[in-house]
């Protein structure tokens, strides 16, 4: 706290505990908390349930759970802001602010959407197995407060990117949704054809070391080419495999993927370099658009289709022979560009959304400890 002028306080003598139940059995829906702080629809079977137990969450309310809070290295902690009502279990705890005059809901809930929080959390929780942060104990957490003015202006510019968020999220859904709708509806409208006219194996090698560490890519069972998680400590680069802008990549190994494929397309214009045990291969671009193809690959059908078609024992693959004889409809160009394109709008929406995302995130920490410091 230092030379800062701003007041710590006891946040216990700010929030008042609710506990209304769903006495009625309104069947509202049912919630819970990701470890990122938002809600999401419950996982739990509530098969013979009684929702009557279950405590109401209305807009502005917030909902705690200290449970597991050391292990996972997080306060699961969310501000409701929804119109209609939720419901969640009992097991968690429901608060409000008692004077939203003094604390702002949403700097509230700021102050604990941050890694330095959960670090804290993680540090005062009890010596359990699940490591738990008690409701005595989370009252007794200090937090700073600043004038409500102070307090406006730090949520005013994170309420920003999460607006961005917000709007575009609801933009790519509905696009992402009707791209979908368009390549189902192809199957019904042209004649399943293999692919393996269509495409060419590429196997040219990084033999001369001219691509290096920062070139390696991992291929993500999401679709993607991502960043390398491995330890390349005294790895030879040499005889990892290129994939050129437009070349797709793929691991035939479908062992222990959570019955994913791991399947990227280089959509930039950089070559990069993956595991030699990779499979490469480019498009006949003259009757498939590479990001067309792609499209179909991301279907959680074609998924299916690679496990099912997969062989072996301890280890099941599915060879570049195997993804040969993989059947699609072929559109004509002008089709699949239009197709494709719908998909680069709703996935840069996509993107700008997780950008808001991960600003709004780094802008909380900052703008709260910059009025730490002030």
């Amino acid at each position: 706290m230092g030379a800062s002028n701003v007041k710590w306080v006891r946040l216990g003598d700010y929030i008042e505990q609710c506990d209304e139940r769903n006495s009625a059995s309104i069947n509202y829906p049912v919630i819970g908390i990701n470890r990122d702080k938002t809600f999401m629809p419950t996982v739990a079977n509530l098969d013979g349930v009684d929702i009557a137990k279950y405590k109401i969450v209305t807009k502005g309310m917030f909902v705690f759970s200290g449970m597991q809070t050391g292990r996972d290295i997080c306060i699961r902690i969310g501000l409701y802001d929804n119109e209609q009502p939720a419901l969640v279990s009992p097991a968690y705890t429901t608060f409000v602010i008692n004077d939203d005059k003094k604390v702002l809901p949403e700097y509230f809930f700021m102050y604990f959407n941050r890694a330095e929080s959960d670090r804290y959390g993680w540090f005062i929780s009890d010596s359990s197995v699940r490591a738990n942060l008690d409701w005595p104990r989370f009252l007794d957490i200090e937090f700073p407060l600043p004038s409500p003015d102070e307090q406006q202006k730090v949520v005013n510019a994170w309420k920003a990117f999460r607006e961005i968020k917000e709007q575009n999220e609801a933009k790519a859904a509905p696009l992402m949704q009707v791209c979908q709708s368009y390549i189902q509806e192809l199957k019904h409208t042209y004649p399943l054809q293999e692919i393996g006219p269509y495409i060419e194996e590429c196997n040219e090698r990084n033999l001369e070391g001219k691509f290096a560490e920062q070139d390696v890519r991992g291929i993500a069972t999401s679709k993607g080419l991502i960043e390398t998680k491995a330890n390349l400590d005294g790895v030879s680069l040499n005889s990892y495999k290129l994939v050129k802008p437009k070349e797709i990549a793929f691991v035939p190994d479908t062992s222990r993927r959570g019955d994913k494929m791991s399947l990227g397309l280089n959509d930039s214009d950089k070559t990069y370099i993956v595991s030699s045990i990779s499979a490469v291969f480019n498009v006949d671009k003259e009757n498939i658009l590479p990001n067309f193809l792609y499209l179909w690959f991301c279907r959680s059908e074609f998924d299916r289709y690679a496990r099912f078609n997969s062989w072996g024992s301890a280890r099941e693959a599915f060879s570049f022979e195997d993804m040969k004889r993989c059947k699609i409809p072929i559109p004509p160009i002008d089709v699949q560009r239009a197709i494709v394109n719908i998909y680069k709008c709703a996935n840069e929406a996509k993107q700008i959304a997780e950008e808001a995302d991960r600003l709004s995130r780094e802008v909380c920490s900052a703008l709260l400890q910059h009025v730490i410091n002030s």
